[in-house]
């Protein structure tokens, strides 16, 4: 495999993310390949970055965007934020670096691709904006309902990164480097309730971010509502590792952190 894209061993494993990354001279391989990731590295080709650095997907040295269930992306400079240190000023960066990336991909079609993603992610965001019904285990269904009542429109969709919150690298001589992308046909403010949601939820920010960062109480909601029927979807596929318990007790901490 790492002959196809051109690099020579050893491989070592990176740390973050669902922790299946390795690292292989200036690429980060990953599994992955279909019709979702050959859409998103021919559209990136021609984005300009304004603001911040992209990590664009590599092609084999057949031509092609995979090898047999791999995927290739230019190693970046950087680290992720020091979430112990977990203010507003940590994630403020975060979300500004988002919100340069949407506004180059902003001229992007949308792809006829993300319509057929049926992965958990997939599933508990379409849950999120009413387009599939989703019935919230019991330990999580009254913050749904709590959730529900605060969702607004949150302006036009276009192409976003639904996961900010952990790709997003930062070195001290160079534009935010924005990584390992998640795309949705959502708005921006969609994108952006994520990163906050996430920050209240996993990293002890403030309620504080919110006024800060300018991601409305709407934004937010949603974005508790996405990350909560994910759970409730792996638990559902069987996946371990999940402690419930905790979780909701996170995800009620935040709703009444942001007063819904």
């Amino acid at each position: 495999m790492l002959r196809a894209f051109g690099v020579e061993g050893p491989a070592r494993p990176l740390a973050g993310g669902q922790g299946s990354s390795w690292l292989a001279g200036e690429l980060v391989l990953k599994p992955g390949g279909g019709p979702v990731h050959e859409w998103l590295a021919e559209a990136l080709a021609d984005v300009v970055a304004d603001g911040f650095r992209l990590a664009l997907p590599v092609r084999t040295l057949h031509g092609t965007w995979s090898w047999k269930g791999w995927t290739a992306a230019r190693r970046l400079e950087g680290t992720e934020p020091d979430h112990s240190i977990s203010t507003s000023s940590t994630w403020l960066p975060v979300v500004e670096a988002g919100r340069a990336f949407h506004r180059a991909v902003a001229h992007l079609d949308r792809p006829d691709c993300l319509e057929a993603r049926d992965d958990r992610w997939a599933v508990a965001d379409r849950a999120a904006w009413g387009e599939q019904v989703l019935q919230l285990r019991p330990d999580l269904a009254d913050l749904g309902r709590r959730l529900q009542r605060a969702l607004e429109p949150l302006g036009s969709p276009q192409v976003v990164h639904a996961d900010l919150t952990g790709n997003v690298l930062f070195s001290p001589t160079l534009p935010p480097a924005v990584i390992d992308i998640s795309p949705l046909w959502r708005p921006p403010e969609y994108a952006e309730g994520v990163v906050v949601a996430d920050a209240l939820c996993w990293h002890g920010a403030p309620a504080s971010l919110l006024d800060q960062a300018g991601v409305s109480v709407a934004a937010v909601a949603r974005a508790l509502f996405f990350r909560m029927a994910t759970t409730h979807q792996a638990v559902a596929c069987c996946l371990g590792d999940v402690d419930v318990e905790d979780e909701a007790r996170r995800y009620t901490l935040a709703v009444e952190m942001i007063g819904v």
